[in-house]
């Protein structure tokens, strides 16, 4: 009976089929126009039009992907690459659920890290997952989306809102992804143009964005986004980029010059992925959220390594630099929906320890004598991103994955 009342409840908004875009493996780019309105950017027009506005300044692109909790590594990196001095202003960041709570404080430099480290070391705590209790059965989610939605609301506010929209006039790109639950197709936003010509509603449609960005389906409600088009108002129901995107590099590879800006300066990718790009076996218990959290974070490791792997054989077929980071299996890394604050502390601190120290990329081999960069050292135990083998064997493999090389984990 609680199954059969579960699947009851109102229908959620969907683009008409007219509207809905074709995709290729390049996503479109949702801009929002000075007359308000919205309309889709091939990947190839943003990269001209990046080129031309960035003028003698080098072509440089972060990329945060998802990870939940793990969402305090990416966060600890950016702050550790503050303190390194290693930090450039990045031309582009792009986030991905975690990675797109982050990508503003990324994109608006280290003036912002405080806040952002707040985030991580005294705000997010276990209090953001609120159980829904009956709620669960027959609403749309296990969990209120309330906390998150009041975390969102609290540092994306008007002072980050119009600090974005200056660094988007200079050309800048801050770019998140959600998924149109309707479509299952990925849409990447430009919040840079929300942000500056978004007008008195582009703080409520910037916050709705980045909700969307990380509400995970099924554990937060999805959330419904009014946008307007050449078709006029319509609703449109979001939820969490990284159901189809573990991360994205925008423009895409191919559209990429191989040097920008003054002096023939390379294009330099770089990825924070929140999270391992492979697990060690482990058992599950027998239970349905146990079974579920385990094949979920299975899956995800896989799709994240088969989507990087994908961007280093584009990447290298252009000479373009990629340097990527990642969580070692070594790290005891706590669950995707652990909040608890002792771990979020931990994880952003050891991030912060490694990038600080030169430890944190892994930079794929254009040829074979091509290196990571300096390396500085790092307290006695500590096993960096930059360390571990399985991160730097994918670095080295031109194509097809470990498992053609016959390599596998450790044992733990």
């Amino acid at each position: 009976m609680l199954a059969a009342c579960a699947s009851l409840g109102p229908q959620l908004p969907m683009a008409p089929e007219d509207d809905v875009p074709s995709q290729g493996l390049s996503f479109p780019v949702r801009t929002l126009g000075p007359d308000g309105e919205f309309e889709l950017l091939p990947s190839s027009l943003i990269a001209r039009r990046l080129e031309a506005q960035l003028a003698d300044r080098p072509l440089s692109i972060l990329a945060l992907s998802g990870g939940g909790a793990s969402g305090a590594f990416g966060a600890g990196a950016v702050v550790g690459l503050t303190r390194s001095g290693s930090r450039p202003e990045f031309s582009v960041v792009t986030g991905v659920s975690a990675g797109a709570l982050i990508a503003p404080f990324a994109f608006l430099g280290s003036a912002w890290d405080p806040e952002m480290a707040a985030i991580y070391t005294e705000e997010i705590d276990t209090s953001l997952l609120q159980p829904r209790l009956i709620g669960a059965v027959f609403g749309s989610s296990m969990y209120s989306g309330t906390p998150l939605k009041k975390l969102i609301d609290r540092y994306a506010d008007d002072r980050m809102i119009e600090a974005v929209a200056t660094e988007a006039a200079r050309g800048r790109l801050l770019l998140v992804a959600t998924t149109d639950f309707a479509t299952g197709e990925p849409v990447v936003w430009d919040l840079g143009s929300i942000a500056l010509y978004g007008g008195h509603d582009a703080g409520r449609l910037f916050r709705s964005v980045l909700l969307a960005s990380a509400s995970v389906p099924g554990i937060f409600p999805p959330v419904i986004i009014r946008v307007r088009t050449e078709s006029g108002w319509r609703e449109e129901t979001h939820v969490d980029g990284g159901v189809t995107l573990p991360f994205f590099i925008a423009p895409a590879p191919e559209d990429l010059p191989q040097f920008a800006g003054a002096g023939a300066q390379p294009t330099v990718v770089r990825v924070i992925i929140d999270g391992r790009l492979r697990d060690f076996p482990r058992a599950a218990k027998a239970n349905a959220l146990s079974i579920f959290r385990r094949s979920v974070s299975a899956g995800l490791s896989r799709m994240t390594r088969t989507t990087l792997e994908q961007t280093m054989a584009a990447t290298r077929g252009r000479g373009i630099s990629l340097d990527y980071a990642a969580i070692p299996v070594a790290y005891p890394l706590p669950g995707a929906f652990d909040f608890d604050p002792e771990a979020q502390r931990a994880l952003f601190t050891y991030a912060s320890v490694c990038a600080e120290s030169g430890r944190l990329w892994t930079r794929v081999q254009q040829k074979s004598s091509d290196a990571a960069g300096e390396r500085r050292v790092v307290p006695a135990g500590t096993t960096c991103p930059a360390d571990d083998q399985f991160i730097g064997r994918l670095a080295a493999v031109p194509s097809g994955g470990l498992e053609r090389v016959g390599w596998s984990a450790p044992k733990p």
